[in-house]
């Protein structure tokens, strides 16, 4: 049997190295190789002769800059101590700033703002194009923070101390050269960091595994280790818990991207908790530690079930002891999308039916009770930020036609106030928004929204776009947007946003439909959503446009090599295309509890739709736009240079655009990104109008 195995590894390893090195295209992995960029110039330039020659470009590119840089779009709160701070770019700041106000003047029509941070100032100062990347403060003065910034875009992050009385970044303050960490504040002279600390340091996904607490005015390579995870994880890490004043230092063995194993450190030692591998630890409160469930728990002869929220008693699980309280279980068409906490109150973001509920729970006499929160209905709700210090909290409304809101509130009077809102960039009394269902080819339902003109015709000739994700339990929720508003919906378009599986609409099960071996259930929803729009005569193939990113930009290489029939125009953005070696692509290593690992038996599965091996010469397929960034670190660029280098050699037309930074965001400024959304909104005009 043994034998046997080391003969099946052997073979296996010999046709993978053989695959490679028939891989005619892998020199475009260097990603700054000159070879390589020499390519990105041409193709770039080829498909920016086109399509900024289309008399939408101009148009588009003016109406989304205006829209990125209005002065009244909500600047949305990070609430630290007194303060609310936020960051903000505009016309003025290309790059942004970050800032600060008071409670009092934030909740004004016109904040007085204080600038903190000039990142075009500091970009110019350094000579390097640095992006912010958000910030970390110090509890509970919040008079210090650690600054993450980018060279670029991309992930990896210089951390910088910053003094928020001074302005000034700290001399000798804690900081960390450009790498994938993980840090936050353990007190005032310690950091909890995880960083490439030299050879042996990393994943094997390129993240940190090993944790280290690091005294002020000490080097780095003095930190103390206190723990060290395997180089096969994706990614280990150490962080503060919160209770009110009290406070416990966790690590997470992140043994996959779902998966991972929780330890407390109790006098000095790590104790690992016992809970199941998949849950999600959200909070504490009132040494309540709040669970949410991704499969059946079964304790002391109960089950609780997947997807539930429950709780159990802090100090009790540290000494192993279980007792539990369920918080909320779900039905068939509900989920959780959110769980925060206030000073007193937990916060449930509820998806039923693909459309927010927002309730606050309170933890007395043993148990949970609930109120729902005011806040509008028939959209999607997003916690904004909460605070520590009291049960105040912020949170945002949205759906298709209604601009998106802010609003105040407070989990224990349950008052909510509205207190700003976006413009409303478009019209939207003029569309109108219809949920449809759909049975896919093994009889699962699959709900989409429509949204499209009142005086729509139901003739088949209607330019539509249809977008999805498909992955990562990543919910796909009713969202404002004013650049699709104007740029597709008030030119005659109708957008389509379809809730497939693979994503976390009703909960963990709708996202595990689509693990692994089960991609094709995904693959099969998509399909089967355009197969529906075309007998509903809401649209037809040739008026048909699909565009999705990252994962969705794989869902687009698949829809377009699998079924080339139902589509005309195709925005491939930041994708993944080449299954065979994603995983050893940056990030890609990090991904296989989703897609499993092609270097074993996986590949049985993953060839039969991985987009790159399954292009060919002979098929017609439309003429995809491939989008992406030099400097994304997350999904490498070498995916889209492969796969439009291979189809243009195949005899297909293409488009292409590489930004040569932005990181996985795909551009860094409001100029970048209205670029991008001129160059897709163009291509589609241009392919699917009538």
């Amino acid at each position: 049997m043994k034998k046997s195995i080391i003969a099946f590894t052997f073979l296996f390893f010999n046709l993978y190295t053989m695959t490679a090195q028939e891989d005619q295209y892998i020199w475009l992995e260097e990603v700054d190789g000159k070879k390589a960029l020499d390519f990105v110039e041409t193709q770039n330039k080829t498909s920016l002769d086109v399509l900024m020659q289309q008399k939408e470009y101009q148009d588009v590119y003016n109406k989304s800059l205006a829209i990125l840089n209005d002065t009244d779009k909500i600047a949305y709160p990070a609430i630290y101590g007194d303060f609310i701070y936020n960051f903000w770019q505009d016309k003025e700041h290309i790059r942004g700033i970050w800032r600060r106000t008071t409670k009092t003047s934030y909740a004004t029509k016109n904040p007085v703002w204080e600038t903190l941070l000039d990142i075009d100032a500091l970009s110019k100062q350094d000579n390097i194009k640095w992006v912010y990347k958000g910030a970390q403060g110090l509890y509970p003065k919040y008079d210090k923070f650690l600054v993450n910034l980018s060279n670029g875009g991309g992930d990896a992050v210089v951390v910088k101390e910053f003094d928020a009385v001074t302005k000034k970044f700290i001399p000798n303050g804690f900081s960390l050269p450009d790498s994938k960490s993980n840090v936050s504040y353990l007190d005032e002279n310690t950091i909890i960091v995880g960083t490439n600390f030299g050879e042996g340091s990393m994943t094997t996904s390129g993240y940190p595994r090993v944790v280290k607490l690091w005294k002020r005015g000490t080097p780095l390579s003095d930190a103390k280790t206190i723990y060290e995870g395997d180089a096969t994880d994706v990614s280990d890490s150490g962080y503060l818990m919160r209770d009110g004043e009290k406070s416990y230092l966790m690590v997470g063995k992140g043994e996959t991207f779902y998966s991972s194993k929780s330890f407390v450190m109790v006098d000095g030692k790590l104790v690992k908790l016992d809970i199941p591998d998949d849950a999600n630890m959200s909070a504490i409160l009132n040494n309540q530690v709040i669970i949410n469930l991704k499969s059946d728990w079964i304790v002391n002869g109960k089950t609780y079930k997947q997807g539930s929220a429950v709780s159990a008693n802090f100090i009790s699980l540290i000494k192993g002891v279980k007792e539990l309280q369920l918080v909320y279980e779900p039905d068939a068409f509900s989920s959780i999308t959110e769980i925060s906490n206030t000073k007193n109150y937990l916060l449930l973001n509820i998806l039923n039916n693909v459309k927010s509920e927002l309730y606050s729970y309170s933890f007395s006499n043993g148990k949970w009770s609930k109120f729902k929160i005011g806040a509008p209905e028939f959209g999607t709700i997003g916690i904004t930020d909460v605070n520590q210090f009291n049960d105040d909290f912020y949170f945002n409304y949205q759906n298709f036609l209604t601009p998106t809101s802010l609003f105040s509130a407070n989990a224990k009077t349950k008052v909510v106030t509205k207190l700003k809102s976006l413009s409303a960039y478009f019209d939207g009394t003029k569309y109108k928004v219809e949920q449809f269902k759909m049975k896919s080819k093994d009889g699962e339902m699959i709900p989409y929204f429509v949204i499209s003109s009142k005086t729509t015709k139901l003739d088949g000739t209607n330019p539509t776009l249809l977008n999805a994700y498909g992955g990562f339990e990543v919910s796909e929720q009713p969202f404002y947007s004013g650049v699709i508003g104007q740029a597709w919906l008030e030119k005659g378009g109708v957008f389509v946003l379809a809730n497939i599986r693979g994503g976390g609409e009703f909960g963990p099960k709708w996202h595990q439909a689509g693990l692994k071996e089960k991609r094709q259930n995904i693959y099969n929803d998509f399909h089967g959503v355009a197969e529906d729009l075309i007998a509903r005569k809401i649209t037809s193939s040739k008026y048909l446009g699909i565009m999705g990113g990252s994962n969705g930009g794989l869902l687009m290489g698949v829809a377009f090599t699998q079924r080339p029939d139902l589509y005309n125009a195709v925005v491939c953005q930041v994708p993944l295309l080449d299954m065979q070696r994603y995983n050893k692509l940056l990030a890609g290593a990090s991904w296989m509890g989703e897609y499993g690992d092609p270097d074993t038996r996986d590949w049985d599965f993953i060839k039969k739709y991985s987009p790159y091996q399954n292009v060919n010469k002979d098929t017609k397929y439309p003429e995809v736009f491939f989008m992406t960034s030099t400097r994304d670190d997350r999904v490498h660029p070498g995916h889209a240079r492969k796969m439009a280098a291979k189809m243009i050699d195949l005899g297909h037309k293409i488009y292409y655009y590489e930004n040569t930074e932005g990181g996985h965001g795909g551009s860094s400024t409001n100029e970048q990104r209205a670029k991008f959304y001129a160059l897709y909104y163009s291509y589609l005009w241009m392919k699917l109008k009538n």
